[in-house]
């Protein structure tokens, strides 16, 4: 299954909101620097879902706000 994920990096507050059954909106506090915001999204995708962390993969969008995760079920 494949997961949309638009993302906003450097935000004052962390959260998730979902815009579409695939589709998320998530802020995290990271910056969007050395992966750190893309490591970020990836736990608050699989908290989001309640799956462990390792079933979340970044497929595409490494530099970019708009992302595509894979998650494995």
């Amino acid at each position: 299954m494949y997961i949309s994920v638009r993302v906003i990096a450097g935000a004052k507050r962390e959260a998730v909101e979902r815009l579409a059954k695939d589709r998320l909106k998530i802020s995290v506090k990271e910056p969007a620097k050395q992966n750190l915001a893309n490591r970020r999204v990836r736990e608050l995708v699989a908290a989001h879902l309640k799956l462990p962390a390792t079933k979340v993969r970044l497929v595409s969008g490494h530099r970019s706000p708009s992302k595509i995760f894979s998650v494995d079920a």
